[in-house]
């Protein structure tokens, strides 16, 4: 089983970043508590866990019967994790939307095993990302699937337009695939605004082998568009104020309500 992560890892796998829409909407700073940090690393934890059960389960080769008594422990954890589940309109209790951190992010998350995770940094102006992709990416025969590309440089180059205090969401995306995206290499993502037209941001992101950083494999144009408030207000409403406790996650049903929603990037 593989051990938790600590906060040093945690911070590196979650950095700050300005969330399109959330400053205008008065979000109020999470107060960092023992508590949350000991929620956060259990998080974390099990993110971990789930991400190489996923890994294992994709290339797993294993008989008939293996497969039928892992599919019922599963079922058991997956029964017990559903006691407690908040809905789409409550933030996770181990989110802070002001810093911007998502723990269950698609792309950056440490607790969602969907997620690589990737890992950001900003340096220079720039926003540069690490990660690699395992057989639970796979598109082509030993390769990533575009889509997988397309959205880590979505996330990347929305860190780039946070990096430059142009936070937005995302209004353009155009990829360019110049080579497939091998799996099991360790990738390094690269994105920088280029130039701000009022709300409208354009950003420049690169994808490429850690190993050979200026051989672009994949690489992407898009424009970020800034926030009112009046838009921030459409878009989520009041819905980022309900905070749960870590003492007593939310166990609300998803919200049914026909609103619109903007797609974090």
């Amino acid at each position: 089983m593989p051990e938790a992560i600590g906060p040093a890892v945690r911070a590196e796998a979650v950095p700050d970043r300005q969330l399109a829409g959330i400053a205008e909407l008065g979000v109020p700073a999470r107060e960092v508590t023992e508590e949350l940090l000991v929620r956060r690393d259990a998080v974390t934890a099990l993110g971990a866990a789930l991400r190489e059960l996923v890994g294992t389960a994709v290339g797993t080769e294993v008989p008939l019967e293996v497969l039928r008594r892992a599919t019922a422990d599963v079922r058991g954890v997956t029964a017990a994790l559903a006691a407690a589940q908040r809905g789409r309109d409550v933030p996770s209790s181990v989110d802070d939307l002001r810093r911007g951190q998502r723990f269950f992010n698609p792309v950056v998350g440490p607790g969602n095993p969907v997620a690589p995770p990737m890992r950001v940094e900003l340096e220079a102006g720039a926003a540069v990302g690490s990660c690699t992709l395992g057989l639970a990416y796979e598109g082509p025969f030993t390769f990533a699937h575009g889509g997988v590309s397309a959205l880590l440089l979505d996330q990347i180059m929305g860190y780039a337009t946070a990096a430059a205090g142009h936070p937005g969401v995302t209004g353009r995306l155009q990829v360019r695939y110049r080579s497939p995206v091998p799996l099991g290499e360790p990738l390094r993502l690269r994105a920088a605004v280029v130039d701000v037209l009022g709300a409208r941001v354009a950003v420049r992101g690169t994808l490429s082998l850690a190993a050979a950083p200026d051989d672009v494999l994949v690489e992407a144009e898009g424009r970020f568009m800034t926030l009112r408030r009046e838009q921030a207000v459409r878009l989520f409403g009041d819905r980022p104020r309900r905070q749960p406790s870590t003492a007593e996650p939310s166990t609300a049903e998803p919200s049914t309500a026909d609103d619109a929603a903007a797609r974090e990037s």
